[in-house]
């Protein structure tokens, strides 16, 4: 079975059988425990899920919507079929001062992409979504807010930091997204990818994801082998990429299940 559906399922079963249950402010009461932890090592595996589909090119597109197009304009998306940021759009079609905004603001990829190339043993390598003059004025607080970089031995490491983390939906396209990530930035670098690291502050199951989680659970002894992630070799500017140029390989997976967004 893929090293993703290992790790994410034992996480969510210890949720459903040991989590803390509360209320929170989507109204939707959740399973919770703090601090969960994945670890992956990306130069040998992909981590997507098995047991149900993902939806990788919507998951690639957003992910180049942050932090390659650095755009807060949902409208974009859309027009890229791609609607998981309607329900916050604001009257003037974006999310305000979040994600994208405050990574162009700021100007914080050519940062570290600079860094990346002219000092990759900085310690200071970091995109930091959690601007607080911003926080006010933003659609929805940044989930995954901050990423960190580390170059060994020509290989580039990301550890992201993820505030709260929707198991049911959100994690599993976070941490793909994120592996993604980290290889579109290493192959621009001349780099070889290397660890992700997912460290969930409050990862929670909500209320209403529990009975398709025990679904996805009973799938566990079936999941598939972990499939290949293909990037078009002959690009090297972290700009230049599009979603063509991202592919999964042999990538076997069990139904959709679906799962309420919790707002």
């Amino acid at each position: 079975m893929s090293n993703y559906d290992e790790q994410y399922l034992t996480i969510v079963d210890r949720i459903l059988k040991e989590g803390y249950f509360d209320q929170n402010r989507t109204g939707i009461p959740t399973y919770k425990l703090p601090h969960q932890v994945m670890q992956f090592n990306l130069e040998k595996e992909f981590p997507i899920l098995t047991t149900k589909k993902l939806a990788f090119k919507t998951a690639v597109k957003e992910i180049l919507w942050i932090y390659q197009q650095q755009s807060n304009d949902v409208k974009l998306l859309q027009s890229e079929n791609v609607h998981i940021w309607d329900e916050w759009m604001q009257e003037d079609g974006t999310i305000g001062t979040a994600y994208g905004y405050v990574i162009k603001k700021y100007d914080q990829m050519d940062k570290l992409l600079k860094d990346l190339k002219e000092d990759p043993q900085s310690r200071r390598m970091m995109v930091n979504l959690w601007q607080i003059p911003e926080l006010p004025t933003g659609a929805l607080a940044p989930c995954c807010f901050l990423s960190m970089w580390d170059v060994t031995d020509s290989h580039l490491n990301c550890m992201l930091v993820q505030r709260s983390g929707d198991m049911g939906l959100g994690v599993p396209f976070n941490t793909t997204q994120y592996a993604v990530l980290t290889h579109l930035i290493a192959q621009s670098v001349g780099l070889k990818p290397g660890f992700l690291t997912h460290v969930i502050n409050n990862a929670h199951v909500y209320e209403n994801q529990v009975e398709p989680l025990k679904v996805q659970l009973s799938r566990r002894e079936a999941a598939y082998p972990a499939p290949t992630l293909w990037i078009n070799p002959e690009i090297t500017d972290f700009y230049a990429f599009t979603p063509k140029d991202i592919k999964l390989k042999g990538y076997q997976y069990h139904d959709k299940i679906e799962m309420e967004v919790a707002v």
